[in-house]
């Protein structure tokens, strides 16, 4: 039975304040679209591109040794950076750490990230082309046929799966938390995707389907509400997005699990980028 036109107005309303939102946290400073490198780290001090001082790992440290002329402050407090300063993070941890350039000094902020046991930096340049030039992600037109119906299937305890990364020097792990259950039109059996835990009981899912690396990126993910209490489960295909990977060659997003595909063109969410469409 097809919705009531009225249920599927406000269904669309729903969609576009969403849409306004996501294009509003893309456009932010200092956001993903402004990311123009990614460098690893070496055990002696060395300069890197784009950014001042001389940048090192010693054991589980970072430092960083600048003075006062390379111009660069701590975000934590706006104290310059005079002689070497240390952070230790944990893998898969981030530190928005010092800033530079620009009439206030803040231009650019430098990321430091721990991934795959190593230290690298990310610059966050508010002059990227990229962001600069932003004016929201292409979507396909909103289809509640793309809103579907399906069920939850937890593990009795997550279950960690090895997976490739946007990086290929970079791997990354998925923790399963159980498999989101759908049909849809034109496939003749149960679709099965591993889900990953979000807050509030929320789920995220990280898929394939047959538009990728052509009118879509390589992969996308999907945001699934709590699940009801008898495991049913709504999932709305039109809020697809993209990874930060299909905007910049500087991330290190995950990849889907092995066998987390869609085996149709799922025509709904979030396209390519507008210049990897021209």
């Amino acid at each position: 039975m097809n919705a009531p036109a009225t249920s599927i107005d406000a269904q669309r309303a729903r969609w576009e304040r969403f849409r306004t939102g996501r294009n509003a946290a893309l456009a932010a400073d200092h956001g993903w679209l402004t990311l123009t490198s990614f460098q690893w780290l070496e055990k002696e001090p060395s300069e890197l591109e784009l950014v001042p001082g001389l940048w090192s790992v010693e054991g589980d440290t970072a430092r960083l040794t600048a003075t006062a002329a390379d111009g660069l402050t701590l975000i934590d407090g706006g104290h310059p950076v005079e002689g070497t300063v240390t952070a230790v993070l944990q893998d898969e941890e981030s530190l928005m750490w010092v800033q530079y350039g620009g009439p206030a000094g803040n231009q650019v902020v430098v990321e430091l990230a721990m991934r795959a046991n190593r230290y690298a930096i990310r610059t966050r340049d508010t002059g990227s082309p990229v962001f600069t030039g932003f004016h929201g992600v292409p979507t396909f037109e909103y289809n509640p046929a793309w809103v579907i119906e399906g069920r939850y299937e937890a593990y009795p305890e997550p279950v960690d799966v090895p997976i490739g990364t946007a990086n290929p020097l970079v791997d990354g792990v998925h923790r399963s938390v159980g498999e989101i259950v759908f049909r849809i039109s034109g496939v003749d059996h149960e679709i099965r995707l591993h889900a990953e835990a979000e807050k509030l009981g929320a789920l995220n899912v990280t898929f394939h389907d047959e538009t990728n690396g052509d009118t879509t990126d390589e992969w996308r993910k999907v945001f699934i509400p709590r699940p009801r209490p008898d495991g049913s489960v709504v999932i709305d295909f039109n809020r697809a997005i993209n990874y930060p990977s299909a905007f910049t060659p500087y991330g290190t997003c995950p990849m889907p699990v092995r066998g987390n595909s869609v085996d149709v063109k799922v025509e709904a969410g979030e396209k390519l980028p507008e210049e990897d469409l021209d």
